[in-house]
């Protein structure tokens, strides 16, 4: 898999983005096109396509991106107010971008089904 993605270049830190987390393992920055008043991308470091390119060496970095938008509500107070994560797996499902990507949206009342 090519990690030649906006992702990648992010998380080697060869593109800017409005980082809000990191760590050694994930970073987590600000979407451009926000689709709710808090929208936060939590990506790994390690370059993997689509949820179906996840092995089972990836069970670590899967649990630390949680952790990291676990973190990214509590950086930006929606513990309290409630917030949604979400992954979008291909582009029938609204991946656009093929870095696999947790969304952390909040700051607003969030409608079910969502789309």
């Amino acid at each position: 898999m090519s990690d030649d993605t906006i992702f990648g270049k992010i998380a080697r830190g060869e593109m800017d983005a409005d980082i809000v987390y990191e760590n050694s393992r994930v970073v987590a920055f600000r979407d451009i096109n926000p689709q709710a008043p808090t929208h936060v991308l939590v990506i790994p470091r390690k370059p993997i396509a689509t949820i179906n390119d996840i092995e089972a060496d990836d069970r670590m970095l899967i649990g630390e991106m949680f952790l990291a938008a676990k973190e990214v509500a509590r950086i930006e107070g929606l513990e309290s107010s409630g917030y949604r994560v979400v992954m979008n797996c291909g582009e029938g499902a609204g991946q656009s971008v093929f870095h696999i990507h947790l969304h952390v949206l909040g700051g607003r009342s969030l409608k079910w089904p969502p789309g």
